[in-house]
């Protein structure tokens, strides 16, 4: 399965919206993840801060499998983003559970894997690059979600056949009575397994028309997204997702395109242009861009391009605009209020 290989999730702005509901803030989580609020608001986030945003609402929540439940269950479908609706909207359970994988692709970092095998079906959840594993509460919210939209889409309480997890997962009578079935811990690799009939049941919520709409859009979307982008696009995406986190490093780029440090290197040069001048790049644009958030504050613009002190960042900037943080953002404030007033 082609994955996209740029490390940046959007979050839907149904989690945020579903979260206020069970009582917990976007204030509330950035202060337990330990980042910015301003990234938070955001809701583009680098594949580490997205672990870390879950992994504070399980800690906020308390138990892992009551969180999993909640916004499960809490989660309005009227908040889903474009990808889940052309699930919900789609003519039967097997169609929404097809399409649910094929569109996963555009958000990492899960993968989904179905195998229709007697009377069985079993959906396997893997993590885009294993080496990167992510809290609990994120698998069994995936895999929670995938029956959920089975109830919603049907209008049925279906139950699951058999639900494992790698890891532990909280409170298994709360899990087990959600999903109907006996939940494995310790397993191989995390699965729901559902009837194989069930994939034949109709969607109440089907609408043809939206769907008629929604893929085209999407499937263009997906076949951009896994199409040839230049490398030089890929290392500076990566780079502008990584930078709240310090400085990034050519060994951990290369990584996360799957290819040495030298091969990067190599393919950069093809490119002419190099790991330094993008980040150099990358940096001065993102400075731009949040210098035009009034509500950030010169050193949060500072960490949120990966600068240790605010000093660094101003001697950087200098070298790039020719004036200060500043005064840069203050003429940059009266350019846009002359070409309103125009």
């Amino acid at each position: 399965m082609q994955t996209n290989t740029s490390d940046s999730i959007k979050i839907p702005p149904g989690v945020w919206a579903g979260l206020i509901q069970l009582g917990i803030t976007a204030q509330d989580i950035a202060s337990k993840a330990s980042l910015p609020l301003s990234l938070i608001r955001e809701s583009v986030v680098t594949t580490a801060q997205y672990f870390a945003i879950w992994q504070a609402y399980s800690d906020l929540v308390g138990d892992t499998a009551e969180g999993i439940i909640k916004l499960a269950t809490v989660f309005e479908t009227t908040q889903y983003p474009p990808t889940v609706l052309a699930t919900y909207h789609a003519k039967d359970y097997r169609d929404a559970l097809n399409r649910m994988v094929r569109y996963k692709r555009m958000c990492p970092p899960e993968s989904l894997h179905i195998i229709e095998e007697g009377e069985l079906c079993t959906i396997e959840l893997n993590w885009q690059h294993p080496e990167h594993s992510g809290p609990p509460l994120l698998l069994g919210l995936t895999l929670a979600f995938l029956l959920e939209l089975g109830r919603r889409g049907t209008g049925i309480p279906m139950t699951a056949q058999f639900v494992e997890f790698s890891q532990p997962i909280g409170n298994l009578q709360v899990l087990e009575a959600y999903f109907g079935c006996r939940i494995q811990i310790g397993a191989e690799t995390n699965r729901l397994t559902l009837r194989r009939s069930d994939l034949d049941l109709p969607f109440i919520s089907y609408n043809e028309e939206l769907l008629e709409i929604l893929t085209p859009v999407l499937d263009r979307t997906l076949a951009e997204q896994q199409g040839s982008r230049s490398i030089t696009e890929r290392v500076k995406w990566i780079m502008k997702r990584s930078l709240s986190g310090g400085q990034p490093e050519i060994q951990t780029v290369a990584k996360e395109l799957r290819m040495s440090a030298r091969t990067l290197q190599r393919r950069l040069t093809e490119e002419n242009t190099s790991f330094k001048h993008l980040l150099t790049q990358a940096r001065h644009e993102q400075a731009r861009a949040y210098l035009a958030d009034p509500s950030l504050d010169i050193k949060e613009v500072a960490f949120l391009i990966g600068y240790e002190d605010q000093n660094s960042f101003y001697r950087a900037f200098r070298l790039w605009e020719g004036d200060t943080p500043s005064n840069w953002r203050v003429k940059q404030e009266l350019w846009r209020k002359t070409l309103v007033t125009e």
